[in-house]
């Protein structure tokens, strides 16, 4: 592969759907509190967070491949990495300045959005590059903030974030709603982790699963999910989000079904894995559906 071809593997552009998922319901909070959505804000305001979130992955795979964690994981299509850099080491120096660059221009980004709405994004802002900076290196070796980094960035910030970048000033119902993709993704990141555990431990990392171990780590996985469809009900129940809300709890059943498969087969991966696959679609739809709820 050439560096370009690298570059482009190595930011996993099938996970980059995460970022306009997530930007969503703060969009739609924002549009049905009768905020106009100008064109070219929401084209900066997701440009920003692909950028970021293709900069924190092409961070993480350089610093993999630096440390020989790459050439020690059996790849899945959730875990292990993309395997662009062991199979083109050439272009390691390629996808690190893509990452330090893709970073820049979502600062750059946030910068020019924060001069026109206000002060109030430079808190998430400055909170979002840290987490992309230091997630590799420093906060996977941190259990309860290789935890909550995740959900945060793509949670509060990237929600309630996106909401402040277009009304210059946050919800409340937007911030609690944020809470359901904070657990979702959480979730996501914690249970991807099952199947690397060995060679992330051999190389320096703590994190839930390491910690914990894998069924306790489950455990600790299915918590989450109760807790992501716990928050619009009651969210709805406290007249902070609006009733549509509750179509959120649609993909209830599927997600109960990946957290029991997940406590079965917590120590086996390869039984795992197609489960992973549900458990992405079931959160991709779960906040689609949020968004939804918060647009009408």
């Amino acid at each position: 592969m050439n560096a370009a071809a690298t570059v482009l593997r190595s930011s996993r552009p099938n996970f980059l759907i995460l970022t306009p998922v997530c930007i969503f319901p703060g969009l739609a909070a924002a549009h049905s509190d009768g905020y106009a959505l100008d064109a070219v804000t929401v084209f900066l305001i997701v440009l920003a967070g692909l950028l970021a979130h293709a900069a924190v992955n092409l961070l993480n795979e350089w610093d993999d491949y630096r440390s020989g964690l790459d050439l020690a994981t059996q790849r899945t299509p959730f875990s292990g990495g993309s395997g662009a850099l062991p199979a083109a080491p050439g272009a390691s120096q390629a996808v690190l300045v893509a990452g330090l660059t893709a970073l820049a221009i979502s600062a750059i980004i946030g910068v020019y959005l924060m001069s026109v709405v206000g002060p109030g994004l430079l808190l998430p802002g400055l909170l979002g590059v840290f987490l992309v900076v230091a997630y590799t290196a420093w906060i996977t070796r941190r259990p309860l903030l290789c935890l909550i980094a995740p959900g945060l960035g793509f949670g509060p910030i990237m929600v309630a974030g996106s909401y402040y970048a277009v009304a210059g000033e946050y919800s409340l119902g937007v911030l609690w709603a944020s809470l359901t993709p904070f657990f979702l993704v959480s979730g996501l990141l914690l249970v991807n982790q099952f199947p690397d555990l060995e060679p992330d431990r051999d190389h320096g990392r703590l994190h839930i699963p390491i910690l914990l171990g894998r069924q306790s780590a489950a455990r600790l996985f299915a918590l989450a999910l109760a807790f992501a469809y716990l928050v619009p009900a009651t969210g709805v129940l406290a007249d902070v989000l609006p009733p549509a809300a509750l179509m959120v709890l649609l993909p209830a059943p599927a997600a109960i079904l990946v957290a029991r498969k997940a406590l079965a087969h917590a120590d086996e991966p390869g039984p795992l894995t197609p489960w992973l696959g549900l458990n992405v679609a079931t959160l991709m739809f779960t906040i689609v559906l949020l968004g939804s709820g918060l647009l009408f």
